[in-house]
């Protein structure tokens, strides 16, 4: 089946992605209804292993998302059974240099152009007639994750390894690599400048850049930015927010609704402020 990520970025399109850290498929099926593009599955910091990250994708599959992982680490065999899986994107953390991402390519795609072994056990009875292994490599997304400065020092050569798709920018490593704090909605000067030239030598390449994104309207910014992908927080920090929001308000202390007035000695009998 088409990968809809990549027919939006060819159309010119942003997408909006959902990331999943909590491993449980009924949680995937109910947050893949909010309206996303793609759903990602975090395998490197989200609560997620192999087999959550399966059922993640029985959960979202109904719902005509696009699945895709964030593996742990740059490594074969990881990144060989979530495409086994279904994931129709592999985001690799810490891709530094021209020969890791190399060698991501190398383990996500399927010979000549890689050395992905064949056994799509899930993935295979997705592919279009049978024939998951004549269009995986056309239709998965390969998308190194640029979050140090020295992937920064490394960058016009890992955009131009063949087989790169996208870049993804975890802005709280690249904080740290820098000798910030860790963040996301990041304003520093510095920063944004980055992300012009992440954007400008993507652009030049016909690749894609995407960023993780702790508030909506943050994303929304870096999309009119150039962002062509952008995540919103996680399912975990979403519901967290959600929730918050709901206890202020049943306070009184939400957004639109007034104080509580303290300025009156409440009636010992009733509660009741006097007055």
């Amino acid at each position: 089946m088409p990968n809809k990520v990549k027919e939006a970025w060819k159309a010119g399109r942003a997408v909006v992605n959902g990331w999943l850290a909590i491993p449980d498929a009924f949680s995937a099926e109910m947050f893949s209804q909010a309206g996303w593009d793609s759903v990602t599955v975090d395998m490197q910091h989200g609560v997620q292993d192999y087999l959550s990250c399966v059922a993640c994708f029985q959960g979202m599959q109904p719902h005509g998302v696009t699945p895709m992982v964030r593996v742990p680490w740059n490594e074969p065999g990881i990144v060989g059974k979530v495409l086994d899986a279904g994931a129709y994107g592999v985001i690799c953390p810490m891709v530094n240099t021209e020969a890791e991402a190399r060698a991501l390519v190398q383990y996500a795609k399927y010979p000549p152009k890689g050395t992905r072994s064949n056994g799509p056990i899930r993935a295979g009875l997705y592919g279009e007639g049978g024939n998951y292994q004549k269009t995986a490599n056309d239709e998965i997304l390969v998308i190194p994750m640029i979050e140090t400065q020295q992937a920064l020092d490394n960058l016009e050569a890992i955009l131009d390894v063949p087989g790169i798709d996208g870049i993804y920018v975890g802005p709280s490593d690249l904080g740290l690599s820098l000798g910030m704090a860790p963040k996301l909605d990041r304003e520093e000067p510095e920063i944004l400048k980055i992300y012009e030239r992440l954007l400008n030598e993507t652009s030049k390449r016909g690749i894609a850049a995407g960023l993780h994104n702790g508030t909506a309207g943050y994303a929304h910014r870096m999309v009119k930015m150039g962002f062509k992908l952008v995540t919103i927080a996680n399912d975990v920090g979403l519901m967290v927010m959600a929730a918050r929001a709901a206890v202020k308000e049943a306070r009184g202390e939400g957004p639109g609704l007034p104080p509580p007035d303290t300025s009156k000695p409440a009636n010992p009998k009733t509660g009741a402020t006097s007055g």
